[in-house]
């Protein structure tokens, strides 16, 4: 795969927070709550803004355990289990982030549709691996801070989910940061990781999402505001890799390790 550019190269990083930004961020999103999308739904536009759509599976992978259901929760605007329950089967669920793009001020509504499998249900079903796996754009790779193995399990992931899809995006998500301070993975392995597979390397919380007035709703806006920064890394890696594939980019494809 091509050489993951830049952090903010791509996308505009803080657009979502200008005046322009939440004026498209209103389409998803009704009196401050996240709009939830089922696989035929997208959100609607005045006709004056109607922007173009680019559409792209993702296969979120990782131990049982280090938060890939709550990952995509949070990502989608939901709830995120307090207790956590194996994910039986496969599970999908629909993301839009609209996004603008450094190289041509264009506006863009990305169409995320996270695919997460439990463990279990990989290991003994063969079919299920397949299925999450085909015609696949990205692939999550989710490690905890509280949980050494799961980061130790990274290179056997990466070798066996995404070795035999060269043209794929590959990003690293480490989950459950905000308990950083009994982390079981310190910054010098990070930096080390990072230096031999260059990949980019993301960071969630784990806390409860904040709430609205009563109490009891997630707040919408400021739930975006947590998570902008995994919505913006995504679209930036794909639409990249989307470029390099044209060919309206050089492909400045890196060595990983085996």
């Amino acid at each position: 795969m091509a050489r993951p550019p830049a952090p903010g190269s791509v996308i505009v990083p803080d657009w979502h927070e200008s005046a322009e930004g939440k004026q498209y961020l209103a389409c998803i999103l009704r009196k401050n709550r996240r709009r939830v999308f089922g696989l035929l739904e997208r959100p609607v536009l005045p006709p004056p803004v109607a922007i173009d759509t680019a559409s792209y599976k993702i296969f979120v992978s990782g131990k049982s355990g280090v938060g890939k259901t709550a990952l995509v929760a949070k990502l989608a605007g939901l709830e995120v289990p307090v207790v956590h329950h194996e994910t039986t089967g496969i599970q999908t669920t629909v993301v839009f982030w609209p996004a603008k793009l450094q190289a041509s001020d264009r506006v863009v509504m990305f169409r995320f549709e996270f695919w997460d499998c439990g463990e279990s249900a990989l290991k003994k079903f063969d079919h299920m691996l397949p299925a999450c796996k085909e015609k696949t754009d990205a692939f999550l790779f989710l490690f905890s801070f509280t949980d050494r193995a799961s980061f130790e399990d990274l290179p056997g992931q990466l070798a066996r989910i995404a070795g035999e899809a060269p043209g794929v995006v590959r990003m690293v998500i480490g989950s459950k940061f905000d308990q950083y301070m009994h982390t079981d993975v310190p910054e010098r392995d990070l930096t080390a990781f990072r230096q031999a597979w260059d990949l980019p390397l993301l960071r969630v919380k784990s806390v409860p999402g904040r709430r609205l007035a009563d109490g009891r709703t997630l707040d919408g806006r400021a739930g975006l505001a947590d998570i902008a920064h995994v919505l913006n890394g995504l679209a930036e890696q794909l639409w990249h890799q989307d470029q390099v594939a044209a060919g309206l980019l050089p492909n400045t494809s890196e060595n990983t390790p085996s």
